[in-house]
C-alpha cells in the first residue's frame, strides 16, 4: 500500500510531491499531483464535452432544413450558409489559441468564451420563437413552394448575427478545453504518460455521445414540436455543460501562457531571412542557445537541434547583431521548425475535412427526397441519420483503443499501435470508399425516380431511406481514424508552449475544409450549369448528385497520393525521455553561479525538470 502511494506521489523527500511538467494552479503556484489533474479533472471537462456538443450540433445537425423550410433558401445557397457558418466556427480558434497562449491562458480564455458562445444561443433561441424575431408563418398544411410570406431582412440578420456569436464563442473554447484536458496528464510521471495516450480516443467518444443525443432526440423535436424548444434545450444543455466545467476548477492544473507563439515564429523567420546569406556551421553546437538554468527559470524546455528545415538555422548563427529579430536561440527555431513542418500534413488535411460537411448538408438533403416512414404513424427525420456516424464512431472508437491497439502493439512496439498519419491515412481510404459508396446510392435513388415518373422537387421517392445508411456508417468508421489521429497528432507535435495554437491546426483544418466544401458545391453547380442540366439543382430529384460524389471520390484519391508523399518525408518530433531531462537540469543546477542555483533548485522541487 505504501509503495503505491510512493508511486502517486513521487519520491519520500518531496521533490516529486509537485508536478513536474510545469503546470500551476490558477494562482500561479506549483501543485500537487496526487491532488489535481488525471481521469478525476478529465471527467469534468470530458462531462463539459459532452453537454456542449450536444448544444452545438443541436443547431448545426439540422440547420439546413431551417434555412431550407423557415428562410425557404434553395439547394446550394443554404448548403454554403451552413458550411460558411461551420468554417468560421472552426477557423475563430486561430485567435482563441493565441490569446490563451500569449496572454489569458486556457482556463480564463475558455471562461471569458463560453460567456459569448452562452449569449449567441440565447439570442438564437429567441430568434426563432419570439413572433417579432422568427420568420412569419404561412400555417399548417401549407406547402413551402406555396408559401409567399418570407422573413424580412430585420429577422434574418438578427439569426444570422446569433449564429456568428456562436462562432465567436467557440473560438476561445475549442482549442483550449481538448489541450486543458491533456494538460492534466504529466509527461514526466510515466503512468500518466500512458493515461495520455488514451485521452483523444475517449474525449472523441465523449464529443460523439453527446452528438448522439441531438442527432436523434433534439432532431427529432425540431422536426415534430417546433424549432423553439428544439433550439431551448441546447442553451439549456451548454448552460450546464458550462457549469459542469466551473465546478471541477479545483482539481485543474493550468499551463502558464508563455507569450506569442506568432511573435517567437515570426523572429525566427525575419532572422533568417536576414541571415540568408551567412553558412551555417556544421557543428550544431556552434549556434546560439540558452544555458539550460535560463530555461529551468522561465519554466520551458530546451529542445535540440535537428537537421530538417536547415534554412531555418540561420536564425541561431552567431553572426551580427544580436538583438531578438537577429539572433534567436535553437529551441525557439525547433519551436518554429515544429509548426512549419507539420503544415503540408495540414493541407492534406483540407479535402477530408469537406467529407464532414457532406453529412450534414447533402447527405440530409437526399434524405429528405426519400420515403421516410417507419410504420404508420412514425416519420423519420432525415437528419437522424446522422445518428449513425455517431453510433458506429463509438463502436469504433471502443474496439480500435481497447482490441486493436493492444493487438497491433505487439507486433510495431508502438504504444499507440500504429503511427498517428497511418491512422490518418487509413480513414482517407475509408473516406474515399464513403463518396464511392454515397454515388451508388444516388444512382439508384435517380433510377428509381426515373422508373416512377417522379420529377418534382416535392414528390418523395419511393424507396426507404436506410439505403443512406452504409454512408453514415462507414463515414463513422472513418471519423475514428482521421479526426481523433488529427487531434492528436496536431498536439503531440507541436512545442510545449505552442500546444493551444497546435491544437488550432486541428480547427483551422475543419474550417477550411468547410469553406472548400462551400467553394467546390458552387463551382460545380455553375459550371455545370452553363453546359446544360446541373448537377446540383434545388430540385435533386433532376440532379445529378451522383456525378458530384464521384467527382469528390477521384479528388480524394488525388489528395490520398498527395497525403502519401508529405507522410513518407514527415519526420516524428524526437519522444524525449523525461528522466534523462531532470537529470540535465539537474546537471544545470549542480554547475550554475550560486546565485542562480537557488531558483533552479525551486524549479526542479516543482517538478519542472
Amino acid at each position: 500500500m505504501s509503495t503505491t502511494v510512493a508511486e502517486e506521489r513521487g519520491g519520500g523527500d518531496g521533490r516529486e510531491e509537485y508536478t513536474e511538467d510545469g503546470t500551476v494552479d490558477l494562482k500561479g503556484r506549483p501543485i500537487l499531483r496526487s491532488k489535481t489533474g488525471r481521469w478525476r479533472a478529465c471527467s469534468f471537462i470530458v462531462g463539459y464535452e459532452v453537454f456542449e456538443r450536444m448544444a452545438y450540433y443541436g443547431i448545426a445537425s439540422n440547420l439546413v432544413l431551417y434555412l431550407k423550410r423557415e428562410l425557404h433558401e434553395g439547394t446550394v445557397k443554404s448548403a454554403n450558409n451552413v458550411t460558411n457558418w461551420v468554417g468560421t466556427v472552426w477557423m475563430a480558434p486561430i485567435l482563441g489559441a493565441y490569446i490563451a497562449d500569449a496572454h489569458l491562458g486556457r482556463y480564463w480564455t475558455f471562461v471569458i468564451a463560453s460567456g459569448i458562445y452562452l449569449l449567441g444561443m440565447g439570442l438564437l433561441t429567441l430568434a426563432v420563437s419570439l413572433p417579432a424575431l422568427k420568420p412569419p408563418s404561412c400555417g399548417h398544411g401549407v406547402k413551402d413552394e406555396d408559401c409567399d410570406k418570407r422573413a424580412s431582412t430585420f429577422q434574418v440578420a438578427i439569426f444570422y448575427l446569433a449564429l456568428y456569436i456562436i462562432a465567436a464563442g467557440t473560438g476561445g473554447t475549442k482549442p483550449n478545453i481538448s489541450t486543458m484536458g491533456a494538460d492534466q496528464f504529466d509527461d514526466f510521471q510515466p503512468k500518466e504518460r500512458i493515461q495520455k495516450l488514451s485521452f483523444f480516443n475517449w474525449w472523441m467518444f465523449s464529443i460523439f455521445f453527446g452528438t448522439l443525443f441531438s442527432n436523434t432526440f433534439l432532431v427529432y423535436i425540431q422536426d415534430t414540436v417546433g424549432w423553439s424548444l428544439g433550439y431551448g434545450l441546447p442553451t439549456l444543455g451548454l448552460a450546464i455543460s458550462v457549469s459542469v466545467f466551473l465546478v471541477g476548477t479545483p482539481f485543474y492544473r493550468h499551463k502558464v501562457p508563455s507569450g506569442s507563439p506568432f511573435t517567437r515564429m515570426f523572429m525566427v523567420l525575419v532572422a533568417a531571412v536576414k541571415k540568408r546569406k551567412v553558412d551555417v556551421p556544421n557543428d550544431p553546437k556552434e549556434l546560439h542557445e540558452l544555458n539550460l538554468d535560463e530555461y529551468a527559470k522561465s519554466k520551458t524546455f530546451r529542445i535540440d537541434h535537428t537537421p530538417s528545415l536547415r534554412l531555418l538555422d540561420k536564425a541561431a548563427v552567431k553572426s551580427g547583431p544580436t538583438s531578438p529579430w537577429m539572433l534567436c536561440p535553437v529551441t525557439q527555431v525547433e519551436e518554429t521548425k515544429q509548426m512549419i513542418k507539420m503544415v503540408p500534413i495540414l493541407v492534406s488535411t483540407f479535402l477530408p475535412s469537406t467529407m464532414l460537411v457532406q453529412v450534414s448538408t447533402l447527405f440530409i438533403k437526399q434524405g429528405d427526397t426519400l420515403d421516410r416512414t417507419m410504420g404508420p404513424n412514425f416519420v423519420i427525420p432525415p437528419a437522424c441519420l446522422t445518428a449513425f456516424v455517431t453510433i458506429f464512431m463509438l463502436i469504433s472508437i471502443v474496439i480500435y483503443d481497447r482490441w486493436f491497439v493492444p493487438l497491433v502493439r505487439k507486433y510495431t512496439g508502438n504504444p499507440r499501435g500504429i503511427t498517428m498519419l497511418q491512422r490518418i491515412g487509413i480513414g482517407i481510404v475509408l473516406q474515399i470508399i464513403v463518396m464511392v459508396t454515397a454515388c451508388l446510392a444516388e444512382m439508384r435513388r435517380l433510377r428509381v425516380a426515373r422508373e416512377n415518373g417522379i420529377f418534382g422537387k416535392t414528390q418523395i421517392v419511393p424507396l426507404t431511406i436506410f439505403i443512406l445508411l452504409p454512408q453514415f456508417a462507414l463515414m463513422g468508421i472513418a471519423d475514428t481514424f482521421v479526426e481523433v489521429a488529427k487531434i492528436e497528432f496536431f498536439y503531440d507535435q507541436a512545442p510545449q508552449g505552442m500546444k493551444s495554437l497546435g491544437t488550432s491546426y486541428f480547427t483551422t483544418s475543419l474550417g477550411v475544409g468547410s469553406f472548400l466544401s462551400s467553394f467546390l458545391l458552387s463551382a460545380v453547380s455553375h459550371i455545370t450549369k452553363k453546359h446544360g442540366q446541373g448537377w446540383i439543382e434545388n430540385n435533386l430529384n433532376v440532379s445529378h448528385l451522383d456525378y458530384f460524389y464521384a467527382f469528390y471520390a477521384i479528388l480524394s484519391f488525388v489528395n490520398f497520393l498527395f497525403f502519401l508523399v508529405v507522410a513518407k518525408f514527415y519526420v516524428y518530433n524526437v519522444d524525449v525521455d523525461m528522466t534523462e531531462s531532470k537529470r540535465e537540469l539537474q546537471k544545470a543546477m549542480e554547475t550554475s553561479p550560486s546565485e542562480d542555483r537557488s531558483q533552479v533548485n525551486e524549479v526542479l522541487l516543482k517538478g519542472l525538470g
